[in-house]
């Protein structure tokens, strides 16, 4: 899909209840082709919830428009145990790139044949976008990827998916609940509180982006200004 504008993804008064508990109430959001987009909110608050519904696989009320091919990274369950990598990154193959371009991009070539209990948390977060990247999808929804991953580990998965994004150019619609991760990874950080999305920061950041730009006047500012909007009692930093 695609309009003039270049929007890729949107969404029209979007509401989702269960057991007549709203948990999402007249969401509008528009997520435009080749855009990171990050979702922060306070644990619970159904970022997990806007997701699902955005990407088709939860009933809701209001109208989405969204591609045919979307492609989602979850937190956990992110692969297939019982193959390996290469099968693992085979199984979603599509188009003319083959198992050996996605290899090289996860520089997993010398783990090929290895089973995901055999690789560390972020080896296997690497395989699961791999895969989800050779369906060649015109989004991607990632749900806390890195949510289970030591804060080290978790960097250097930032900043190969950032390396990945720029050659890749995907769209990708990045749940979190760490502000300083959505405002490192993204072009705009859309705040879900009250069952709404209340608050939209645009990062303005340059890209490509290093890991200095963390000590940036702009980026702690930006990371103030995003925990306040929460809550002063917010987690979600």
């Amino acid at each position: 899909m695609g309009s003039d504008d270049g929007v890729i993804l949107s969404a029209k008064g979007l509401s989702v209840s269960y057991a007549s508990v709203n948990v999402l109430e007249g969401l509008d959001l528009k997520v435009r082709e080749g855009e990171f987009v990050a979702v922060v909110g306070e644990s619970g608050c159904g970022k997990t919830t806007l997701l699902n519904a955005l990407g088709g696989s939860l009933q809701h009320e209001g109208r989405v428009v969204r591609p045919e091919h979307i492609g989602v990274v979850f937190q956990n369950d992110a692969v297939f145990p019982w193959m390996t990598v290469e099968d693992n990154i085979g199984f979603g193959l599509r188009g003319l790139r083959g198992v050996e371009h996605y290899l090289k991009m996860t520089g997993l070539d010398e783990k090929r044949r290895n089973f995901p209990y055999e690789l560390s948390g972020g080896q296997v977060q690497r395989v699961a976008l791999a895969r989800t990247l050779a369906a060649e999808p015109d989004l991607i929804l990632m749900d806390e990827p890195y949510g289970s991953l030591d804060v080290y580990t978790r960097d250097r998965m930032q900043r190969w998916l950032l390396d990945v994004w720029e050659r890749e150019k995907k769209t990708i619609v990045f749940v979190t609940h760490s502000i300083e991760e959505a405002v490192f990874l993204s072009d705009r950080v859309i705040l879900l509180k009250d069952r709404r999305l209340v608050g939209e920061f645009r990062v303005g950041l340059p890209r490509p982006r290093e890991q200095d730009v963390r000590f940036s006047g702009r980026f702690v500012r930006l990371v103030r200004e995003i925990t306040r909007a929460i809550g002063i009692n917010s987690h979600a930093a």
